[in-house]
Order: C-alpha cells, then sequence, then structure tokens
C-alpha cells in the first residue's frame, strides 16, 4: 500500500511539474525563435517571387456580398494544391534572416496566410479552423501545431504570430495582415503582400478592417468591436481610450461621427465561421 501511495505521489509529483515545464519550455522555444528570426540584412535586394500565391489569390478569392473576402476552398484543383505546396516549401527553403526587414513581413505575412489555407483544404470540408485537431491522446489546434521548418526551427502559426511577426515587428497592422479562415477576421488579401508597397498594403488593410462591421459596431452610443481587439489588446496601446485612438486613425468620417464623445469598449465578439462562399458545405 505504502509503495503504490508513494507511486500515486511520484506520478501526480511528475503530472505537476510537467504542468508547469510545459509552459516554460513554450516560453523559452518562443523566445529562442525571436532571437534567431530578429536578424536581418538591408543589403539583401533580390526580389522574392509570390506570383504563385497571387495566382491562387485570382482564382479562388473573391469579395462576399458583405464585405468578407471568400475562399473557394471546395473548388481549388488537384494542380493548384500541388502548386500551393511547392510555393510553401520554396520560401521555407528560403533564409529570411539574410532578407531586409520590410521583405521578412512580407515573407511571413504569405506564409502564414498559404499556410492558413493549405490547413483547411488538407482538412475539407470544415465549418471552422478550430474545429481542426492535430495528434489523438492530446490534441493540438492547427496554431499549436509545428507545421513548417525554417532555418532549421519548427514553427507553427502560433509561432509565426506570436514569436515572430508581433515581438519582432512590433505594429498593430500585423493583425490585418495575416488571415485565420473565419468570417471575423480581416480579409485574406486579395494580393501578395511586397517589399516594395507593403507600407501602403497594411494601411489598406487596417481601413479596410476597421471601417467594417465586424470590427466595429456603434449602436445608442455604445461600441462593440471585434474580439481581435481584446485578445491583443497590448498590441493596440493596452487601454480603452488606446485602442479607441487607434480606431480613429483609420476610422471614415462617419465611423468617427458614431464615435463622438464614446470613450470605453462595450463589449467583444468574433465569428469563427469558415470565409468560404456561401454554398452548403457537409462539414464535420
Amino acid at each position: 500500500m505504502q509503495a503504490r501511495t508513494r507511486f500515486l505521489t511520484l506520478g501526480l509529483a511528475l503530472t505537476l511539474a510537467a504542468g508547469v515545464l510545459a509552459p516554460i519550455a513554450a516560453l523559452a522555444a518562443g523566445n529562442a525563435v525571436t532571437r534567431h528570426f530578429s536578424a536581418h540584412s538591408e543589403t539583401e535586394t533580390s526580389p522574392l517571387d509570390h506570383s504563385i500565391w497571387g495566382n491562387i489569390l485570382d482564382s479562388y478569392l473573391s469579395e462576399g456580398p458583405e464585405g468578407v473576402n471568400r475562399f473557394d476552398y471546395q473548388a481549388v484543383s488537384a494542380t493548384d494544391r500541388a502548386a500551393l505546396e511547392g510555393y510553401i516549401e520554396g520560401l521555407t527553403a528560403l533564409v529570411p534572416t539574410q532578407l531586409s526587414r520590410t521583405k521578412q513581413l512580407a515573407y511571413w505575412a504569405n506564409l502564414y496566410n498559404a499556410l492558413t489555407v493549405k490547413v483547411i483544404l488538407d482538412h475539407y470540408p470544415v465549418r471552422s479552423i478550430r474545429r481542426i485537431k492535430y495528434g489523438r491522446l492530446i490534441a493540438i489546434g492547427p496554431w499549436g501545431h509545428d507545421l513548417i521548418t525554417v532555418e532549421g526551427f519548427d514553427l507553427s502559426l502560433g509561432d509565426i504570430e506570436n514569436h515572430i511577426l508581433r515581438p519582432i515587428f512590433e505594429a498593430p497592422r500585423i493583425h490585418y495582415a495575416i488571415n485565420c479562415a473565419s468570417m471575423g477576421c480581416p480579409n485574406l488579401p486579395t494580393e501578395p503582400f511586397g517589399g516594395e508597397n507593403l507600407e501602403s498594403q497594411l494601411d489598406e488593410a487596417a481601413h479596410a478592417f476597421v471601417n467594417h462591421p465586424r470590427a466595429v459596431h456603434v449602436e445608442d452610443g455604445r461600441i462593440r468591436l471585434s474580439s481581435i481587439y481584446n485578445w491583443y489588446k497590448r498590441d493596440f496601446g493596452g487601454s480603452d481610450g488606446e485602442v479607441l485612438g487607434h480606431i480613429r486613425r483609420y476610422a471614415d468620417a462617419d465611423l468617427l461621427r458614431e464615435m463622438e464623445g464614446i470613450s470605453r469598449i462595450s463589449g467583444y465578439g468574433y465569428d469563427w465561421g469558415l470565409n468560404e462562399p456561401d454554398e452548403p458545405v457537409d462539414g464535420h
């Protein structure tokens, strides 16, 4: 009985230790990723070829009637699926730390968006990316599962977003550049990001999202925002006033008038439905 008790106690201790050490290990790994990919070169001038990704967007992405870009996952041909996989493999074979800072941002944003589309295609039909799980014993969602290897680092979508894009580039507009295959997300862009016109592309993406009701909805003097402004509140300043100040920088005149006198956020919301056309799908 004592042996069994000692065994159970040891098992509990190991379980608790694993629970404590797991996030510490994840944080350490994330810091290593951030440190490595912070390197860049301003002397690299050769252009990156994102034409394959551009062709796929041209073929399958369209604006929905409510202003949300829809991707027709069901229509993607086997040839284009192979082209998408080849594009991703080509990007992962590059050395992004030898690129300029602007080209790196375009590289990671395009790679994130292309990977997200591939994740959906690999599991289609599915009604939401949140229903996709990897592994059986411990189910991991698509943001925690390693999908690619770049410069020797195994990376997930979460790594790209939280250990590369957000900490290295420290720009709130990054949230408007990456798409999570959901109706509530900023639009999947109609063309790839490029180093040459990146600033204007980011501004356009910010303006388009901020002025859409899924991002900002004002009614009876109360303002409700996309949950993105809650999940990543620190990136937008950290307080209600700073978040609203960020939104006002990209708001049209009509929205600015609606926001007059509003100083606090009343609530948040998000639509995790798949950003595909309205045709019925036999999803999970």
